[in-house]
């Protein structure tokens, strides 16, 4: 029965100790790609959670800190996938289709595989953008990325409102299905 008893014992010290020796690395590894401290905190919790379920399991787990910092990428990547998810639920189906392409991009602070992604969309948005016919690229590129005013484009081409509206939208749903693939890619689970 004792044997049994240091078994346990000596695991637990050696989790113990695990976990105090990758601690603070782990902590900067995670806070150096979630903005939000409080955030990034429950994410060193999840991990540090999940070391003890992989031993109370007597999942062998060899190189301890390797397999932390593949959990703590993970739990990352959910947390990012998340509120995105959330973020693009919460607006209704008219605010999408109109919502300004910055609010649809990975966030510009949110860490290095943020940046990855929001840098590879920015690329392929580029090149969506020049598949357009001129007429919709332009009135997308005024009204997104200037931040120009549909009556104010109106008065200056001449070109009515409601065919200013419906350019837009047919550029909208161009780059929306060319860009879905690298979208779901970062986005979806």
């Amino acid at each position: 029965m004792d044997a049994s008893f240091d078994g346990i014992a000596g695991a637990e010290r050696s989790l113990s100790e695990a976990i105090v020796h990758e601690r603070a690395r782990l902590r900067g590894f995670i806070r150096r790609r979630v903005s939000d401290p409080a955030d990034a905190e429950d994410i060193l919790q999840d991990v540090f959670y999940e070391l003890i379920e992989a031993a109370r399991l007597v999942k062998p787990i060899e190189e301890v800190g390797a397999w932390l910092f593949r959990v703590a990428r993970n739990r990352i990547i959910d947390r990012f996938r998340k509120k995105r998810t959330e973020s693009l639920e919460a607006l209704s189906a008219v605010e999408r289709e109109y919502a300004p392409v910055e609010d649809l991009l990975p966030a510009a602070d949110g860490g290095p595989e943020t940046a990855y992604a929001r840098r590879l969309l920015l690329e392929e948005l580029d090149d969506a953008l020049d598949e357009l016919p001129e007429e919709q690229r332009f009135v997308f590129v005024a009204h997104e990325l200037e931040g120009r005013s549909f009556k104010e484009l109106a008065a200056q081409t001449g070109v009515g409102l409601n065919t200013l509206l419906s350019r837009k939208r047919y550029a909208v749903l161009h780059l929306r299905a060319r860009l879905q693939q690298i979208y779901d890619e970062f986005i979806e689970p």
